[in-house]
C-alpha cells in the first residue's frame, strides 16, 4: 500500500488518481485549511476517518510520496501586481520568500516538514503550480525551492503539462516538479499521454435554465477582445476558474443569442473527477444563490486527475509511453 501525505490537499486529486489506476493508497494525513474543501474530501472518502481543517506546521510523518500544491495566488500575474484577487483578498507581492508571511511562503513549509522527518524522507515529492511560477518574477523562488530539496538529497525536474495532453478538453497548463530521492532524475518525456476527448462527452444533456447567461455585462463581452471578454467554448474549455460566472468568462452557445455557463458537475468532469466524486461532494455543499459556488471553487483550485494518473503509472507501475 502506498502512503501519501497531501499538503494543501484540496479535494484529493492524487488520491483519486491512485484509486482510478488501482493502487491501494493510504493518506497518512491530509492538510487543508478550506473547511468546504474538507467537507467535500470527507464525503468523497467517507470510508475513512474524517479529517479536520488544519495547518501544515509541525508534522513529523513518513509518507512514500509527498504531494503539495501550495496556494497559487502569489504565483499569478495578479499576485505580482499586488492587486485584489477574485475572491476579494489582497495579494502581498510575488517576490515573497521564506518567512515573509505571504501565501507563497507556505511552500517553504513543505521543506520544513521534510527536514523534520529526520533520516526518513519521502521517495518522491511532487509540487504543482501555475504557469507563472517560471516567470521572471517568480523563477527565483522555484529555483530556490529545488536547491533546498537538493540539499536534502533530491534531484528535481519540472515540466509544463497541459490537461489536453491527458485526454481532458481543457486548456490548463501547470508546472509539475517531481523531486526524486537519492539522485534519480524524473523524465517527463515518456509519460503516457492520451488524445484529447470530445468536449461533448463532458457536457450535460439537460441543464437547468438557471445556468443561462443573463447579465448584460457578460453578454456584451461575448466575442469581444481585451481583458474583459467572454469566450464561447468550441473544441475545448479554457482554464476552469474558481468563479465561472465572472468575466473573463467562458460560455456555451445555446444558439438564438442564448448562452450558458458550465455547470459545477461539468467543471468537475473537466478536472477528471467522476460523477460519483462530484455527487458525494455536492451532497455536503449548499447552494449560495443560484449555484453551489464552493464546488466551482474546488474545481478551479484542484489539479487535473489524469495528469496524476500518468505520473503515478510511471513512478509506481513503471508504465511509460
Amino acid at each position: 500500500m502506498v502512503q501519501i501525505l497531501e499538503l494543501f490537499g484540496g479535494i484529493g486529486s492524487p488520491r483519486c488518481a491512485l484509486r482510478n489506476i488501482g493502487i491501494p493508497v493510504k493518506s497518512i494525513d491530509y492538510v487543508e485549511i478550506d473547511e468546504a474543501a474538507v467537507r467535500s474530501y470527507n464525503a468523497m472518502f467517507k470510508s475513512e476517518l474524517p479529517y479536520k481543517t488544519q495547518t501544515v506546521v509541525g508534522y513529523n510523518l513518513r509518507p512514500d510520496i509527498l504531494i503539495h500544491g501550495s496556494p497559487c495566488q502569489d504565483m499569478s500575474v495578479a499576485g505580482h501586481q499586488g492587486t485584489a484577487t477574485g475572491n476579494g483578498r489582497t495579494n502581498h507581492g510575488a517576490g515573497a520568500e521564506e518567512g515573509s508571511g505571504t501565501r507563497s511562503s507556505l511552500m517553504w513549509e513543505t521543506i520544513n516538514i521534510i527536514k523534520q522527518m529526520g533520516e526518513w524522507k519521502p521517495k518522491y515529492v511532487i509540487w504543482e503550480n501555475v504557469k507563472n511560477v517560471r516567470s521572471k518574477y517568480m523563477v527565483h523562488n522555484h529555483d530556490r525551492y529545488m536547491k533546498e530539496l537538493d540539499k536534502l538529497g533530491y534531484t528535481s525536474t519540472y515540466e509544463l503539462l497541459d490537461a489536453r495532453e491527458f485526454g481532458i478538453p481543457q486548456a490548463r497548463e501547470r508546472y509539475f516538479t517531481v523531486s526524486c530521492l537519492k539522485g534519480k532524475e524524473f523524465d517527463f518525456s515518456d509519460l503516457i499521454r492520451t488524445p484529447m476527448r470530445n468536449i461533448h462527452e463532458f457536457l450535460e444533456q439537460k441543464v437547468d435554465p438557471v445556468y443561462e447567461v443573463t447579465q448584460p455585462s457578460i453578454l456584451e463581452c461575448i466575442g469581444a477582445s481585451g481583458i474583459r471578454r467572454a469566450t464561447v467554448i468550441d473544441q475545448y474549455a479554457y482554464t476552469i476558474t474558481t468563479r465561472q460566472d465572472r468575466t473573463p468568462a467562458q460560455v456555451i452557445d445555446l444558439h438564438n443569442g442564448k448562452y450558458r455557463y458550465l455547470t459545477e458537475r461539468e467543471c468537475w468532469r473537466l478536472m477528471g473527477y467522476t460523477d460519483r466524486d462530484y455527487e458525494a461532494a455536492a451532497s455536503v455543499q449548499q447552494k449560495r444563490g443560484r449555484y453551489r459556488m464552493a464546488l466551482y471553487k474546488q474545481a478551479g483550485n484542484s489539479i487535473c486527475v489524469p495528469i496524476f494518473e500518468s505520473l503515478f503509472r510511471k513512478i509506481l507501475l513503471g508504465e511509460t509511453a
